[in-house]
């Protein structure tokens, strides 16, 4: 698994999320995530998720995001599971950084408070299945009641790189779980 901190400046806007997004901006061959600070405002044509095209957009200033693509197997459930893994992870993490905080987690979304901190999608291509997962920087920009690692005190950049390494740390352990296992009845 391929982790890339871009340390310039990129806003998401939704086309990001398309197959060889990776390679063709930053030359990363297969499985790769790829962390980035910037803006976010997604337009109708280019939301996956059906639920939010009748809702009040997706937009902010300024947020932490991760595209990650992998090559595995296209497929929407398993990409809607690493999603949610995702979403367990940057959760655990941010409970260790910010202890006493209202954090909690329903589905793939984090909230502090009554106010959302993340955004999250999960979708496929005929060769790849992709996740958007962002974290606002600020509390401004939103068109909905928002969190911020400002709020809670944390660092984006190294926030963004923690997550990136525990994450790629996380699926080098489970391809070496799945590599360990001999199958039932299979004798040495």
């Amino acid at each position: 698994m391929q982790t890339l901190w871009v340390s310039d400046s990129l806003d998401y806007d939704g086309r990001q999320l398309r197959a060889h997004w990776l390679l063709d901006t930053f030359g990363l061959v297969g499985d790769a995530i790829v962390g980035f600070r910037g803006g976010c405002d997604v337009s109708a044509e280019e939301m996956a998720d059906l639920a939010d095209l009748d809702g009040p957009g997706i937009a902010a200033d300024e947020m932490v995001h991760f595209v990650w693509e992998t090559f595995t197997t296209p497929d929407l459930l398993l990409a809607t599971h690493r999603q949610r893994l995702f979403a367990g992870q940057v959760f655990e993490w941010l409970t260790a950084a910010c202890r006493g905080v209202d954090l909690r987690r329903d589905g793939d979304d984090l909230f502090v408070a009554d106010g959302k901190l993340s955004i999250s999608i999960a979708t496929v291509t005929p060769v790849s299945a992709l996740i958007h997962f962002a974290v606002n920087v600020r509390a401004s920009g939103a068109p909905v009641e928002v969190a911020s690692l400002e709020d809670l005190g944390v660092e984006p950049t190294a926030f963004g790189e923690a997550i990136l390494s525990r994450v790629a740390a996380e699926q080098v352990s489970i391809e070496a779980a799945r590599a360990k296992v001999r199958s039932k009845g299979e004798w040495r």
